[in-house]
């Protein structure tokens, strides 16, 4: 794309004149324009190696030198197999031969290349020293035309698909997985001929099986031969098909489940058609399932071109990237030349039409709008489904002329689909849907607005590639070998294309680098046909992209040259940038901003100046020992200002931990490992790093960061911690290496399964997650990288945690799996215990630690060493698949294992305390694993014990103690460092040890009263009530806050004490708490305790209460006792209540109401019985109660005036003519008299003040506004009622004779004339 119309040689010339390898560039003869080479592709216009000179070579190439980051990175060469073929082709070749072909398949990280008569298969991740190469004949037959001492190998004439027997595969993000048992199917794009490899990685060279399209398929004149090889060879059915015959353009595979090595692929043809080929261990069946009958769509054309029309089919794809039929049934996509089909493939291999959606038409809304001014054609090139398979992604070319200027040219787009919201279509559809199923996820983006006009084979041989980062980035692959990626960033479409010299070759295909994390995009990887895997990091693609220019995607240029300075990129970052997850949404409809690299670690020229001026400045320390003015330089060139990461000392220090050396052996593979120089290397490292620290000593740059940049100053004396525990895990490594090459340490020596080491893996995983995360380490082995990347040491438990089951290995017999757990457990305790030992030993370099989480208290440390604890967890739990031996030594490795666990815990708990962050739930995850680690330690310890006893039948109880208490040593101190309170009562409880009970509790101060407390707390469960006592006794202050939370027995350690005054108060607030809890809630955030009491505990608390009162003597006894005996009265209207009332007693049984809800269930009921034990409720509670419920109160006299018909009796003393004795008796019943007796009488009980003072009987003051107001009396509430007017008369007298019971009155005396002026209105 970026490329001149410049004259391209011969491939003849090309060869002939090829510089060597080691050239250092490829000048340009007679070029016209400046630092313009006659060949390659470069953008800009610059002098650069040639591609062999850039490639790596082994030991010659250091990592750390400064890097073009717009360029790709070489990820690996050819396997040797591959080279030897290619060197042999070229020397042999024939006139007119066209180069190899070659693909990688995503999903099982396979790559493949056809060259002469073989295809060659590898794992382009594999290492160099473990690549694994495949190579397979392609039968004579299908590539021998006429002579038979001359062959045509034409690298576009063949289809491959990749078929993988492992299981369902989707983007390999699992470093552990490959591909262990693969087919390969092939298909004649022209011939349609199929050859299928059932199975290419078994050890016996099998004959692939291989079908022959029929004459009818073939649709040419009948021939008296029958179809077979020869016959067709005769008449040019391979490899011989005229120009114009339809072809295959696109093949699609999967296995097909619960059989023996068969798949199903699909193909279709540029004449429409689709076909389906049944691949078995025997035989190829095809069938013909569906054919592009034609349409009504139609274009225009222009000069008589008729592209559309010649290639019908253009695509298939999956819709899901897990290809395979073990679910019900697989989708499949087709692209034609105006629409979209869905396809449904079932299990029984029957292929149902589910769904068509047009892209091309009249409506802009669906896809791409024609008959638009200046559109001729639009041609639909290919598909590509997302990782979700949701989002659908078309290669769209349209051709258009200029209404102005009459020039033709072609404009490149993407159109992004995906399903409506809400949209599901059944597989099982017979008709095919109508409904409109896609969307248009984003506006039309238009990679190249005017490009020239290419060619109709140019056009179609143009592949599209999704899923790589940048995300939402895609990379579109032309016929002539050209890569392009292309991205939106910022607002508008950037583009990147793949840059190497000519004499690399050119591009056979594209994919995505695995990423080692769930859903995470990887890198763009690219093969070329000469140069090997390349790969084209995020950062390249950011800052190499230029904006659309009007250009080809060919190599031939295009009409429109722009400057040299307008393609320079106008996006500058210096300094390194570690690839991030970017936004997983590429598109947002009415939202073109797309989020492409984020994390970025911007780095100033005075950040460059800084890290330069620190680099000259430590080596001349290193040379002469001289830090002259060092600190002042420094300050002065702003080498304080950054922090973290990006500080200058930082790099510096990680830059010497993560060097790579220059003299790595990368051709004897797992024996590196037991070389010396690996020691030597980490060993001169350490010593580097030594003197770094030193030279920031003597410069005083140490006191300057420790007292600014704390952050970055631990930082780098981690570096030392992490280097120092790599050189001791390469120690563990050397033993254990040793150890099995004697046959030690392993209950199967020599056994294969074993062989490797589960510390080898786990290398061989940290390093290849390494190289995948960071592609400019493609190249190097993974040990290398792994013993250079030293300030990535927590990767190790990373990969513990994600690839535990792959590391101890499942699959093998379970003592296999406790070796190799063992095995991972040393090391990662030999990792922390080193770092630890460091900061103990260096102590004095570290900065003030408050707030400063070491990196081995990380949650990522913390999980892996939790994944490896686990994992030993489960065999020391079974309690009859392992022998006593066996869970001796896991004892031994788990109670080791969990001093690391719970010291990284108590790390990171105490760094997020002295921040001030919220750690509640980091602490409860604490607990909960300290507390499975040390019971499970605990139980095995009782096990171990019990069995030893058994062993030494003859030992006596002392000799038990002496054996259970020396088992106990480690765990004991492990459990009191970490307040395991469990399991030092079980220790102390089982060897009967009441002194060192004690001495734990004085030691042993923690939150919630330490392991006091939890001592208190176990005899007060067990009911141990005096020795809990006597216990509290040496123990006063704990006992004390325990008792706080413990009221029930409070009152009795009080009673012990004599203090009978405070014992009654806690008996009396005992008695009357609430069911939720005896307390508030304390400071300490203990929660309130339910003690479940029932009435009568409660009465029982109350009489106590009142003899502990009587027993104290106090000057306010007789209030209290008033107090006791009012609550008493209460609870014992509750029980009336209870008793009358059943269904509340049924709702609340033993529950304690308070007063106002006791009253108010009395109102509730309407009964006449419980109307007046509310009076009663309200007599016994204290005067600030009434003063407060006085409301309440109002309702209880409304509900008592309720209770009689005062219109009847009104009534019936009126026609009867009562007399003052019928009177009295009768108003003697009502419950107004009765309420007025009980409240206002002169035998009335209440406690504190009275009724009267609350609520007067009589109203005093008789004005009428006065009388208006309901509260502020008996009568002035009873005039308020509906029979007032008429009964008011018995009802003031029902009042006045119940507040003068017992006295003798009359109806004169007691009532006021009726007719009094005090009544009126």
């Amino acid at each position: 794309m970026f490329s001149p119309g410049t004259k391209r040689l011969s491939s003849s010339s090309r060869v002939r004149h090829q510089n060597p390898p080691d050239s250092p560039s490829t000048p340009a003869a007679g070029s016209q324009v400046p630092h313009r080479p006659s060949t390659g592709t470069p953008a800009p216009w610059a002098p650069r190696l040639s591609v062999l000179a850039r490639i790596p070579a082994g030991n010659r190439v250091n990592k750390n030198a400064e890097v073009d980051p717009t360029k790709p990175v070489f990820v690996g060469d050819f396997p040797p197999a591959v080279r030897d073929e290619q060197a042999s082709f070229l020397q042999n070749r024939l006139p007119g031969y066209v180069r190899i072909s070659g693909g990688i398949d995503r999903a099982t990280s396979l790559t493949w290349i056809i060259c002469q008569n073989k295809i060659f298969i590898w794992n382009y991740l594999s290492p160099a020293t473990s690549k694994k190469c495949v190579a397979l004949n392609i039968p004579t037959v299908l590539s021998e035309v006429g002579d038979k001492n001359r062959k045509v190998y034409d690298r576009t004439d063949w289809l491959v698909c990749v078929v993988s027997w492992d299981g369902t595969h989707h983007q390999n993000n699992n470093v552990t997985q490959h591909c262990n048992s693969v087919g390969i199917v092939m298909c004649s794009k022209r011939s349609r001929a199929v050859v299928y490899w059932p199975e290419i990685f078994s050890d016996s060279e099998t004959d692939p099986i291989i079908s022959f399209a029929s004459t009818d398929e073939l649709d040419v004149s009948p021939v008296d031969d029958k179809t077979s090889p020869d016959s067709l060879q005769r008449h040019g059915r391979l490899g011989n098909v005229s120009p114009g015959y339809s072809i295959f353009n696109s093949l699609i595979a999967t296995s097909i489940p619960d059989s023996k090595k068969e798949c199903v692929a699909l193909a279709c043809s540029s004449s429409g058609e689709l076909w389906r080929f049944h691949c078995g261990p025997y035989v190829v069946n095809r069938k013909l399932i569906y054919k592009e009958t034609g349409s009504s769509f139609s274009q225009g054309s222009d000069n008589g071109r008729s592209m559309g029309s010649k290639v019908a089919l253009r695509s298939l794809s999956w819709r899901s990237p897990s290809v395979s039929l073990k679910r019900p049934s697989q989708q499949f996509f087709l692209l034609t030349d105006h629409e979209i089909h869905c396809f449904n493939l079932e299990l029984d291999l029957e292929v149902s039409n589910l769904w068509s959606q047009e892209i091309v038409g009249n409506d802009g809304d669906l896809g791409i709008k024609k008959d638009l001014a200046g559109q001729k054609r639009i041609w639909p090139l290919d598909l590509q489904v997302d990782d979700g398979g949701k989002v659908i992604t078309i290669l769209v070319a349209i051709f258009c002329k200029d209404r102005v200027s009459g020039s033709s040219y072609t404009q490149y787009s993407l159109l992004t689909m995906q399903y409506r919201s809400g949209i599901d279509v059944p597989s099982g559809a017979v008709e095919p849907s109508q409904e409109r199923i896609l969307e248009k996820k984003a506006p039309l983006q238009v990679i190249i607005p005017k490009a020239r006009v290419e060619d109709d084979d140019f056009l179609f041989s143009m592949r599209l590639r999704v899923g790589g980062r940048p995300s939402g980035s895609v990379v579109i692959l032309s016929g002539d070998g050209t890569a392009t990626v292309a991205h939106y960033y910022g607002s508008s479409t950037r583009l990147y294309q793949f840059d190497l010299p000519h004499d690399a070759g050119k591009v056979m295909d594209a994919s995505v680098l695995p990423s080692t994390d769930d859903c995470e995009e990887g890198a763009w990887i690219v093969l070329t046909e000469k140069a090997g895997m390349w790969a084209i990091p995020e950062k390249a693609v950011v800052l190499g992209g230029v904006e659309p220019p009007e250009r080809s995607l060919s190599r031939k240029g295009s009409s429109n040259e722009g400057s040299t300075e307008e393609e320079r990129r106008n996006l500058t970052f210096v300094g390194n940038f570690a690839p991030r997850r970017a936004s997983s949404e590429a598109w947002n409809a009415g939202d073109r901003q797309r989020a492409v690299m984020t994390g970025v670690a911007r780095r100033t020229a005075q950040d460059e100046e800084a890290e330069a001026l620190l680099g000259h400045l430590f080596n001349d320390f290193l040379m002469s020992g001289k830090v002259d003015g060092s600190l002042e330089k420094l300050q002065n060139a702003g080498a304080f200002e950054r922090e973290g990461e990006t500080n200058v000392f930082v790099r510096a220090s990680k830059c010497i931990v993560d060097t790579l050396a220059k003299h790595w052996t990368t051709t004897r593979g797992a024996e590196i490992v037991a070389m010396a120089v690996v020691s030597t290397q980490l060993m001169d490292k350490q010593q580097k790093h030594q003197k770094f620290l030193q030279f920031l000593a003597l410069s005083k740059c140490h006191d300057e960061l420790c007292a600014r940049q704390r952050n970055s100053l631990q930082t780098i004396l981690e570096h030392g911690e992490k280097l120092a525990g790599i050189i001791q895990l390469r120690e563990l490594q050397n033993r254990i290496g040793q150890n099995r090459s004697s046959g030690a340490g392993s209950p199967y020596p020599g056994s294969e399964s074993d062989a490797s080491g589960a510390l080898w893996d786990l290398i061989q995983l940290v390093g290849e997650r390494a190289r995948r995360n960071t592609v400019l380490l493609m190249d190097r082995e993974n040990a290398e990288v792994f013993y250079s990347r030293v300030s990535d040491l927590q990767e190790v438990f990373y990969c513990l945690e994600k690839q535990l089951d792959f590391l101890v290995n499942v699959d093998l017999p379970l003592e296999i799996q406790i070796r190799r757990a063992f095995e991972l457990s040393n090391a990662c305790v030999t990792i922390v215990r080193t770092a630890i030992q460091f900061r103990s030993e260096y102590h004095l370099w570290y900065p003030p630690p408050e707030g400063l989480t070491p990196w081995y208290c990380e949650p990522v440390v913390r999980n892996g060493l939790w994944g490896i604890a686990s994992c030993m967890l489960h065999p020391l739990n079974e309690a009859t698949r392992v022998e006593s031996s066996v869970k001796s030594e896991i004892f031994s490795h788990l109670q080791v294992q969990t001093e690391v666990i719970l010291e990284a815990y108590a790390g990171a708990i105490t760094a997020k305390v002295e921040r001030g962050e919220e750690q509640r739930g980091l602490s409860e995850e604490y607990w909960n694993r300290r507390d499975a680690l040390l019971d499970s330690l605990y139980e095995q310890m009782k096990n171990l014990a019990s069995a030893r006893h058994k062993d030494h039948s003859e030992g006596n109880g002392q000799e038990d103690e002496e054996n259970f208490q020396n088992l106990s040593v480690q765990l004991l101190g492990v459990a009191k460092r970490h307040e395991g309170y469990r399991t030092l009562w079980s220790i102390c409880r089982d060897l009967n040890d009441f002194g060192l009970l004690k001495n734990l509790m004085h030691d042993s101060m923690g939150p919630k009263g330490g392991f006091s407390y939890f001592v208190f707390e176990q005899l007060y469960e067990g009911k141990e009530f005096s020795k809990l006592l006597r216990l509290g006794e040496e123990f006063p202050e704990e006992l004390s806050i325990f008792l706080q939370q413990y009221r029930d027995l409070c009152w009795l350690h009080e009673v012990f004490l004599h203090q009978f005054s405070s014992a009654s108060d806690t008996l009396h607030a005992l008695a009357l708490s609430q069911d939720e809890g005896n307390i508030s809630v304390a400071e300490d955030g203990v929660e309130p305790r339910d003690l479940n009491l029932t009435l009568s505990d409660r009465k029982r608390f109350l009489n106590l209460s009142k003899i502990a009162t009587l027993a104290g003597n106090d000057p306010d006894a007789e209030i209290k006792m008033k107090r006791i005996e009012a609550d008493l009265r209460i609870l014992k209207l509750q029980e009336e209540i209870m008793d009358l009332d059943i269904e509340a007693k049924h709702n609340i049984q033993q529950q304690l109401l308070p007063p106002d809800d006791l009253i108010r269930l009395c109102l509730k009921s309407g009964s006449a019985e419980l109307i007046p034990r509310a009076f009663d409720v309200f007599a016994w509670t204290s005067s600030s109660f009434r003063r407060f419920n006085k409301s309440l109160l109002e309702e209880c006299w409304k509900s008592a005036a309720d209770q009689d018909d005062w219109g009847k009796l009104h009534q019936a003393s009126t026609i009867e003519g009562w007399s003052d004795e019928e009177t009295l008796r009768v108003l003697r019943d009502t419950m107004l008299f009765q309420a007025s007796s009980r409240c206002y009488g002169p035998e009335a009980e209440t406690f504190e003040e009275g009724f009267e003072e609350v609520l007067p009987l009589r109203q005093e003051n008789m004005d009428p506004p006065v009388l208006k107001e309901p509260g502020s009396s008996v009568e002035a509430m009873l005039m308020q009622h509906k029979y007032f007017p008429d009964a008011g008369k018995l009802m003031l007298m029902a009042i006045e004779l119940g507040s003068a019971l017992g006295a003798v009155l009359t109806v004169k005396r007691v009532l006021r004339p009726w007719n009094d002026d005090s009544y009126t209105e």
